[in-house]
């Protein structure tokens, strides 16, 4: 039987690190990962984080399960975080809830599982978009539509979701970005927001918003405010949440999963499906992460210590943009819009021989559409990445 399987082709991404690996060259330079790294090139452990390990490698009693929806206490402390302090106080106050999710993957997953279980039957998705993102909902058996994302000036495409969304039948649902697009860093503004949630209240639709680089863009509260906007208008949503960048817990999957129901009184029917999903996937998520979280979250000394870190973080990306686009137009490439856009990723309209003379002649690694993860730039490297776009534009 096993004999019947063909291979599948390797993770493009996965191969670029591989590759990456066995260059000797002490000057690459890693465009690809999508994780942060600080300008001497590191991804660190959150000092917070440490800080919570340590307390929890003294408190935690027992390695017992918590169940399918993890840790409860996790979910509670991020819940004021992504809805606003004062969402117990909004029209939303009794409609929410939520449960733990290996990473924000998980919780895309159980959100596209859902929404299928409950009567979806395609996902509107605007493209380019994180790759994994139509992995799940083909492997999931739902009919995927596009629309553009970006505009060819570098700025989001609003009327083509509003197009989109119009063409929507009720019982569709559209899957959205919440901050620093996954992987052209383009956002839309509050107005375009403001536009697409009343198109998505009028046309019945389901949203489905990913959230997972809160706080890597212009700040916690500003990057909650579009999935806000569209909360405040919306009847129902399911919303896939990561803390893996913004507390620096990758290896450690931590995500979660909310509903936003029309009545509380539907949420015990709704979350019962969403524990099924799960013990059917992945049974428990895994809790150190989530333990961790919680415990920063519950002591103000150190969130203080977690926004003072994702604030030098922030800042350093906002400082490479900068940089990147004060070099204007290099090799025939616009640089300026990288200044405008948001988080840890921008797309160059690069072709593909021209990605791979970077790769073979300049040791610079980035993925095949021409995505760069912006934290791989330091103040050592990025001159010579400006160098090799002009030298290769030549060619």
């Amino acid at each position: 039987m096993l004999d019947t399987l063909v291979p599948q082709p390797a993770d493009a991404l996965l191969a670029l690190i591989k590759l990456h690996a066995a260059d000797p060259r002490p000057d690459k330079i890693d465009l690809g990962v999508g994780v942060y790294r600080t300008g001497q090139g590191d991804t660190p452990v959150f000092g917070a984080i440490k800080a919570a390990e340590r307390r929890l490698l003294e408190t935690q009693t027992s390695k017992s399960y918590l169940g399918p929806e993890g840790d409860m206490g996790f979910v509670a402390a991020l819940t004021p975080r992504i809805f606003g302090a004062g969402f117990d106080a909004s029209p939303l106050s009794g409609r929410i809830e939520g449960m733990q999710t290996p990473g924000g993957t998980g919780g895309v997953r159980l959100a596209v599982a859902l929404a299928k279980k409950a009567g979806a039957t395609r996902v509107w998705m605007g493209t380019p978009s994180w790759p994994n993102h139509a992995q799940i909902i083909a492997d999931l058996g739902l009919e995927i539509r596009t629309f553009a994302h970006a505009a060819p000036d570098g700025s989001a495409d609003s009327a083509a979701v509003l197009a989109a969304i119009a063409e929507a039948q009720p019982g569709d649902a559209i899957l959205l970005h919440g901050c620093c697009h996954n992987p052209t860093g383009i956002d839309y503004d509050a107005a375009q927001w403001d536009a697409i949630a009343a198109a998505i209240a009028a046309a019945g639709i389901l949203p489905i918003l990913d959230l997972a680089y809160q706080g890597l863009g212009e700040g916690m509260e500003e990057d909650a405010s579009g999935l806000r906007t569209v909360l405040a208008v919306v009847p129902e949503a399911l919303i896939a949440y990561s803390c893996d960048k913004n507390f620096g817990l990758y290896r450690d999957r931590v995500g979660a999963f909310y509903v936003v129901a029309r009545e509380g009184s539907q949420l015990p029917a709704i979350l019962s499906n969403g524990h099924a999903l799960a013990r059917a996937n992945w049974s428990m998520p895994p809790d150190h992460g989530a333990a961790a979280v919680r415990i920063v979250l519950e002591d103000p000394a150190l969130v203080a210590q977690w926004l003072d870190e994702l604030n030098t973080m922030r800042t350093r990306m906002r400082q490479v943009r900068v940089a990147l686009a004060a070099a204007g137009t290099v090799g025939g490439i616009d640089l300026t819009p990288v200044g405008r856009q948001n988080g840890l990723f921008s797309v160059l309209p690069l072709s593909k021989e021209r990605i791979a003379a970077l790769r073979a002649d300049y040791g610079i690694y980035m993925a095949g559409s021409g995505r760069i993860n912006v934290a791989g730039l330091t103040a050592s490297n990025l001159d010579a990445f400006v160098a090799a776009l002009a030298a290769t534009g030549k060619k």
